[in-house]
C-alpha cells in the first residue's frame, strides 16, 4: 500500500516536471512566427500566448482518455502492472524531453507519450505472456496496435505535406505581396487577412474546442456538416473587419499573426495537455479504484480505466498556470524557439548545424532543378519573379542600428494560417497529426520558398532540418525502448527500481541544466562578438579579441599534448579527446569570424586601413586552427588504421619536443590573456631553439629513410607532424607580437578600428 501511494504522489510530482519540460519544447509551435517576425515586443507576444494557454487548458478534459485506453487495453492489466507502466512513461518522458530541450531541438510530445505508453505496455505484456506460458503472438491482445501504426503514418504525411503546402502558399503569397508588402496591404492584404482570420477561426472551432467537455455534441456535429457555409461567412465577416481596421490605420498583418499565435497556443493547451498530465491523472484514478476494492494489486484488473473520466476543471486550470509560468521563465523554451527561428531567418549569420553528405546532395539537386526550371520560364516573367523576391534593405531607411526581424509579417502570417488549416483539416478527418511536425515543416517550407536559404546558408539550413527530423524518429525509437526497459525494471525490482530510476532522472536533469547553462554562456559570447557594431575604444576591442586568441592557444596546447601521448601509446580514446578539443577550437574560431566580419562591415571608409589588422588576426587564427586540426587528424587516422607505430627513437624525440611546444604555447596564451608582455623577449628567444630542434628531427628522419629504418607512412606522418608543429610555433609567436604592437601603437581613446590610417597596420 505504501509503495503504491508513494508512486501516485511521485506521478503528480513528475506531472509538474513534465509540464515544465513539455512546454519548454512545445512553445516553439506557437511562438516562432510571432517572435521571428517581431510582430510585437516579447511581453505582448507572451501575454497573448499565455491567455490562449489558460483558455485552452480548460478545454482539455475530453482528451484525457488517450493516456488511459488509447494505446493499451487496460482491462487485461492488473493495478500493479498499470501503475508501473505509468511511472515508466513519466520518467522516460521527462528525460527525453529535457534532453531535446537542452540541445534546442523541437520534438513531438504526442509521439513521445504514445511510444512511451506503447513501449512500456509491450514490455509489461511480454512479461505477462511469458509468465502465463503463452506465445509472443498473444501480446497483440494487450496492445492497441492500430493507434501506433496510425501515428507512424501521420509522421510521414505531416512532414511531407506540411513542407510542400507551406512552400507553395508562401511562393504565391510572396509574388502577390513582394518584400515591399506595405504598398499592397490595402488590396491584397485585406483579402489575405480575411482568408487567414477565417482559417484561424475555423481552426479554433474544430481543433481548439474539440476536447471541451462542455461543448455540446450537437454543435460539433453541426460545424462538421456546415463547414463550407461557416468558412464563407467567416471569410466575408473577417474581410470586412480587415478593411475597416486597415482604413483606421491598424496593421492588419500584425493582427493575423497575434490571432494565429493565440489560436495555436489555445489548441496546444487543449490537445497536448494530455501528454503531460494524462498519465498521472489516469494513475490517480487507477489507485482510487484499487484502494476502494479489497483485492490484491497483483490481481485487480483495471477495467475502470476503460470508462470515461473527465478531468476536474481545477486540475486543468492549475496545469494551465504552470504552463504559463514555464513559458515566461524557461530558458530552454527560448533555445528551442531560437533553433526554428534561426533555421528560417532571412539574413545570413552563424549557422548552428554543420553540413552533411545528405544535405549537400539535396542542395545540389535543388540547384539543378532550379536552373532547369528557370530556363523554361520567359525572361520577362523571371525578371518580375526576381523583383518580387528582392529583399528590402531597411538599414538604409532606419540606419545601422536597425535590428531586422528573422522574417517579415507576410511569412509569419503564412506560417500560422497554413499550419492552422492543415491541423484543422486533419482533425476534421480524425487523423492524428503532431502540431510540432506541422508547425515546424510549414515554417521550413515557407523559408525555402522565400529564398531565405541562399547559396551561403542552404546546406547548413537543410542539415539543420534533417537533424531535427532525425530527432523525431529517434524520439519514437528511444521512447519505446527506454520506457520498456524502465517498466521491466519497475515490475521486477519494485521499490528499489523506483528509487534508483528517480535518482537517475534527477541526476540527468541536473547535468543537462549545467550543460545548457554553459552553452548559453558560450552562445552569448558569440552573439556579443557578432554585434560589435558600436563605436568603442580600440583598446577595448583588443582586450576582447585577445581573450579569444588566448583561449584558442590554450585549446591547441591541450590538444597537442593529447595527440602526442595518444600517438605514442596508440590510444584511440586519448586521440578522440584531442579531436573533441578541436570542436571547441572551431567554436572559438567561429567567434573570431563574426567578430571580424561584423567589425569590418561597420568600419567607416576613412578608417578602412584598420580592417587590415582584423584580417591579419583572423588569418592567424585560421592558420593555427588548420595546423592543429591537421596534426590531430593525421595522428588519429594513423592509429585508427592500425599502421606501424612510432619507433622508440621517434617517440622519445616527439615526447621531448611536445613538452617544449606545450610550454611555448602555454606562455604565449598567458602573455596574451594577461596583456603583460614582460616575458615577450624570452618567448621570442625560445622560438629559434625549437625550430632548430625540429630541423634536427627532420634531418634524423631523412637519414632513417635512407637507411630504410622507417616505412613510407611512418615517414609521411612524422614529417607532417614536425612541419605543422613548426607552423604552430610561428603563428603563436606572431599572435603575441601582433597584440603587443597594437597595445603600444594605439592610445586608449582611439575610436573603433584597431589601427588607424597611420600606416602601422
Amino acid at each position: 500500500m505504501e509503495l503504491f501511494l508513494i508512486v501516485v504522489v511521485l506521478l503528480f510530482f513528475l506531472a509538474v516536471t513534465d509540464l515544465v519540460v513539455g512546454v519548454s519544447n512545445d512553445a516553439v509551435n506557437f511562438l516562432n512566427s510571432a517572435i521571428g517576425s517581431k510582430v510585437a515586443n516579447r511581453t505582448t507576444i507572451m501575454i497573448v500566448a499565455s491567455v490562449g494557454i489558460v483558455i485552452g487548458a480548460t478545454f482539455a478534459s475530453g482528451m484525457m482518455e488517450v493516456a488511459r485506453k488509447g494505446i493499451f487495453n487496460p482491462q487485461f492489466f492488473t493495478f500493479t502492472e498499470v501503475i508501473f507502466i505509468f511511472l515508466a512513461v513519466m520518467l522516460t518522458d521527462i528525460i527525453l524531453l529535457d534532453l531535446f530541450n537542452t540541445f534546442g531541438l523541437p520534438t513531438s510530445t504526442t509521439v513521445s507519450i504514445v511510444f512511451e505508453l506503447l513501449g512500456a505496455s509491450v514490455a509489461m505484456a511480454v512479461i505477462k505472456v511469458m509468465n502465463n506460458g503463452d506465445g509472443l503472438a498473444a501480446v497483440g491482445t494487450y496492445i492497441n496496435s492500430g493507434s501506433a501504426l496510425t501515428i507512424i503514418v501521420g509522421i510521414f504525411l505531416s512532414v511531407g505535406v506540411a513542407f510542400t503546402v507551406g512552400a507553395i502558399i508562401q511562393y504565391l503569397t510572396r509574388l502577390l505581396f513582394t518584400f515591399n508588402f506595405q504598398k499592397n496591404v490595402k488590396t491584397v492584404g485585406v483579402i489575405w487577412t480575411g482568408i487567414s482570420l477565417a482559417a484561424i477561426f475555423y481552426f479554433l472551432l474544430i481543433k481548439g474546442l474539440k476536447g471541451a467537455s462542455f461543448i455540446p455534441a450537437s454543435f460539433t456535429a453541426w460545424t462538421s456538416q456546415n463547414t463550407v457555409l461557416l468558412l464563407l461567412i467567416a471569410f466575408a465577416v473577417m474581410t470586412l473587419v480587415a478593411f475597416i481596421l486597415d482604413r483606421a490605420g491598424a496593421n492588419i498583418l500584425r493582427i493575423v499573426v497575434l490571432a494565429g499565435t493565440f489560436s495555436l497556443a489555445m489548441a496546444f493547451a487543449g490537445n497536448d495537455l494530455v501528454n503531460f498530465i494524462g498519465v498521472p491523472l489516469a494513475g490517480f484514478e487507477a489507485y482510487n479504484a484499487w484502494s476502494a476494492s479489497a483485492e490484491s494489486p497483483d490481481t485487480f484488473l483495471m477495467t475502470a480505466l476503460a470508462a470515461k473520466y473527465p478531468a476536474k476543471t481545477y486540475m486543468l486550470v492549475i496545469a494551465g498556470i504552470i504552463m504559463v509560468v514555464t513559458l515566461w521563465l524557461s530558458k530552454k523554451a527560448q533555445s528551442v524557439t531560437e533553433t526554428e527561428v534561426n533555421l528560417g531567418r532571412q539574413s545570413e549569420g552563424l549557422e548552428r548545424f554543420s553540413s552533411n553528405a545528405l544535405a549537400r546532395g539535396i542542395v545540389r539537386l535543388g540547384n539543378r532543378l532550379s536552373r532547369n526550371t528557370g530556363k523554361k520560364v520567359p525572361d520577362k516573367w523571371q525578371e518580375k519573379i526576381d523583383a518580387a523576391f528582392e529583399p528590402v534593405n531597411h538599414k538604409a531607411e532606419y540606419g545601422k542600428e536597425y535590428d531586422p526581424p528573422a522574417f517579415d509579417l507576410v511569412r509569419a502570417s503564412v506560417n500560422l494560417t497554413v499550419a492552422s488549416i492543415l491541423i484543422a483539416i486533419a482533425t476534421s478527418m480524425k487523423l492524428p497529426l503532431s502540431t510540432t511536425y506541422v508547425s515546424f515543416m510549414v515554417a521550413m517550407g515557407t523559408s525555402l520558398a522565400d529564398r531565405a536559404w541562399g547559396r551561403d546558408s542552404a546546406v547548413y539550413r537543410v542539415s539543420g532540418v534533417l537533424n531535427v527530423i532525425g530527432g523525431w524518429f529517434l524520439t519514437a525509437f528511444s521512447a519505446f525502448t527506454v520506457a520498456g526497459i524502465f517498466a521491466w525494471c519497475l515490475f521486477n525490482f519494485r521499490g528499489y527500481a523506483v528509487a534508483g530510476l528517480l535518482v537517475l532522472a534527477l541526476l540527468f536533469i541536473a547535468n543537462t541544466f549545467l550543460y545548457h547553462r554553459r552553452s548559453e554562456k558560450k552562445k552569448a559570447r558569440i552573439i556579443a562578438a557578432r554585434k560589435k557594431g558600436e563605436l568603442v575604444p580600440a583598446q577595448q576591442i583588443i582586450q576582447e579579441t585577445c581573450q579569444q586568441a588566448a583561449k584558442g592557444l590554450s585549446t591547441i596546447e591541450k590538444s597537442y599534448e593529447l595527440t602526442v601521448r595518444g600517438l605514442i601509446n596508440e590510444d584511440l580514446k586519448t586521440l578522440q579527446k584531442a579531436r573533441e578539443s578541436m570542436v571547441e577550437l572551431k567554436s572559438n574560431t567561429d567567434e573570431f569570424k563574426f567578430t571580424f566580419y561584423g567589425a569590418i562591415r561597420r568600419i567607416k571608409e576613412e578608417m578602412g586601413e584598420g580592417s587590415r589588422t582584423y584580417l591579419l588576426a583572423y588569418d592567424l587564427e585560421q592558420d593555427i586552427s588548420q595546423s592543429a586540426n591537421f596534426i590531430v587528424e593525421s595522428a588519429f587516422q594513423h592509429v585508427n588504421d592500425v599502421l606501424l607505430p612510432l619507433t622508440q627513437v621517434q617517440a622519445e624525440a616527439l615526447e621531448s619536443l611536445s613538452r617544449d611546444v606545450k610550454a611555448f604555447l602555454a606562455e604565449s596564451a598567458a602573455i596574451i590573456r594577461t596583456e603583460d608582455y614582460t616575458n615577450l623577449p624570452r618567448l621570442l628567444k625560445a622560438k629559434q631553439p625549437l625550430f632548430d630542434k625540429i630541423e634536427e628531427l627532420l634531418a634524423l628522419q631523412s637519414r632513417g629513410i635512407q637507411q630504410q629504418a622507417y616505412s613510407a607512412r611512418n615517414s609521411i606522418l612524422f614529417f607532417n607532424l614536425l612541419l605543422e608543429t613548426k607552423d604552430l610555433i610561428a603563428v603563436a609567436a606572431r599572435f603575441v607580437k601582433l597584440y603587443h604592437r597594437l597595445k603600444n601603437d594605439l592610445s586608449p581613446d582611439t575610436p573603433w578600428v584597431l589601427v588607424g590610417g597611420n600606416g602601422k597596420g
